[in-house]
């Protein structure tokens, strides 16, 4: 049997720290942890925790021969140590017998998914910074990019593309405190029923033999890379869950920017376009064509993600007892394929963003083509508390409102109307309702509210986190000075 992909295209830019060999990899590192950990608490000769890593390189397994075996006993862990004593006994036979003692086959393979997170965190957080680094140039750059903000797909307002790539950012800043849980998640050490009643036994005659059980599983813990968890999980999934939810909001965060890439990258649009790659974004049938093959993938991705956090919390909600029968099984391949996803996804996003183009002056086209009902909220704000209610009772709002109603595509005869509308009143700093006037309120660059502070809230943020200077602005080909 063979799984290589075909149906994930993409995928495999999260395989290197997800596949069947990172598994095995991160099994057998935990294996030899755990006898490093007894060398260091003295249970162990010394030899045998530089014995026990040498064995513990998963190229000198058959990974495909684990999985067939695996079925005899429900999980890897098991074929999996008879093939480790076996290599282990040619290098060091007194070693062997260190092996696993005190431990059971959900302690290793907990702690194995857990290094398989963190080890998946590492490309994703790298990615996903090189992403935020993209999106902050892009905020700064074009924060003076007017555009037409959409709401239920309609224009709805003036706003800026740099407010919007903000927008994203701040997406992916949300994320931070997540992915750091993500870096040092929590190893797993019960023993066979929940009790380390094993990890116990390896001291007979201490006094304080519970409490050096539990010292020897911190010190696991840190030949690992982890934490020690407060308690034990066997049957309590959040550590399982809080990673599944991280991996599934970092596809949901990147499915946002894709999904506004793909809108605007539309040829009627033509706002944006993805960076181009030999061969990407090729058709079968019509090589005219370049499509936004990364932004395809991202939304694949966001809309993949969900199902597999649903699975993982059916999991957690069938645990029963002190371990859980099959749905501790359930877990395995919705949380591995939710890290291979979300590390993919983080490298299309970092390529995305780097090359993302941005065509201002389309962008201000759309938002003038839009007329002069996208400034409705404008101009019934400044010109609706002027009037007087009229000859039929309609107030100033809505005298406002029916002017605009009907000149919205004509932004000439509205300005006409409301200057007839107006005409003899003034405005709260006392100048005159005049055509001038009209007109200044009828220009979109001057209805952007708050955007220039929240760019830059957004990138202060930034600028925090990455522990650099803030982006310097480069000038906006086709944005009004």
């Amino acid at each position: 049997m063979t799984d290589v992909g075909l149906l994930s295209p993409g995928a495999h830019r999260g395989a290197a720290a997800t596949d069947d060999t990172a598994v095995l990899q991160a099994l057998l590192d935990a294996e030899a942890a755990w006898v490093a950990a007894q060398a260091g608490a003295g249970l162990a000769p010394a030899a045998a925790a530089g014995s026990a890593r040498a064995a513990a390189r998963a190229e000198d397994y058959d990974a495909a021969d684990l999985a067939r075996r695996a079925e005899g006993g429900g999980n890897p862990v098991i074929p999996l140590l008879a093939d480790y004593r076996r290599r282990l006994g040619q290098l060091d036979p007194d070693a062997v017998r260190f092996v696993h003692r005190g431990l059971t086959s959900q302690d290793v393979m907990d702690t194995a998914m857990m290094l398989v997170v963190r080890r998946a965190a590492e490309p994703l957080a790298r990615d996903l910074r090189a992403a935020q680094d993209a999106l902050a140039r892009l905020a700064d750059e074009h924060r003076g990019t007017v555009q037409a903000a959409r709401t239920l797909t309609q224009h709805a307002l003036p706003t800026t593309f740099g407010l919007k790539a903000a927008g994203w950012l701040a997406g992916l800043q949300d994320l931070e405190e997540d992915l750091a849980e993500l870096a040092r998640p929590p190893l797993a050490c019960g023993g066979a029923a929940g009790t380390l009643a094993g990890t116990v036994a390896l001291f007979p005659h201490a006094p304080e033999a519970a409490q050096q059980a539990l010292d020897l599983a911190g010190a696991w813990a840190e030949e690992l890379g982890l934490d020690l968890a407060p308690h034990v999980w066997h049957t309590t999934r959040r550590p399982v869950l809080r990673a599944a939810h991280t991996f599934a909001a970092v596809c949901a965060a990147l499915g946002r920017i894709a999904n506004d890439v793909l809108l605007l990258s539309r040829p009627e649009l033509g706002e944006l376009r993805e960076p181009a790659a030999a061969g990407r974004g090729v058709s079968s049938a019509m090589p005219q064509k370049q499509n936004p093959v990364l932004s395809v993938l991202l939304k694949r991705t966001a809309l993949t993600a969900p199902q597999l956090v649903a699975q993982v919390h059916v999991a957690a909600a069938a645990v029963v007892d002190e371990r859980p029968d099959g749905a501790w099984h359930a877990e395995w391949p919705a949380l591995r394929e939710l890290a291979r996803l979300a590390v993919a996804a983080s490298s299309h996003a970092a390529e995305l963003t780097a090359g993302l183009s941005v065509d201002a002056s389309r962008m201000r086209a759309h938002l003038e083509a839009s007329g002069p009902g996208v400034l409705a909220e404008r101009i019934s704000a400044a010109l609706a508390p002027l009037l007087p209610p009229a000859a039929d009772g309609s107030t100033g709002a809505q005298q406002v409102q029916a002017a605009v109603r009907e000149h919205a595509a004509d932004r000439q005869a509205l300005g006409e109307a409301l200057v007839r509308l107006a005409a003899g009143t003034t405005l709260p700093d006392g100048t005159p309702v005049d055509a001038s006037a009209v007109a200044g309120l009828l220009e979109p660059t001057g209805y952007l509210g708050a955007h220039d502070l929240l760019i830059d809230r957004v990138l202060e943020r930034h600028r925090r986190t990455a522990g650099g200077p803030p982006p310097t602005a480069r000038p906006t080909p086709g944005a009004p000075a």
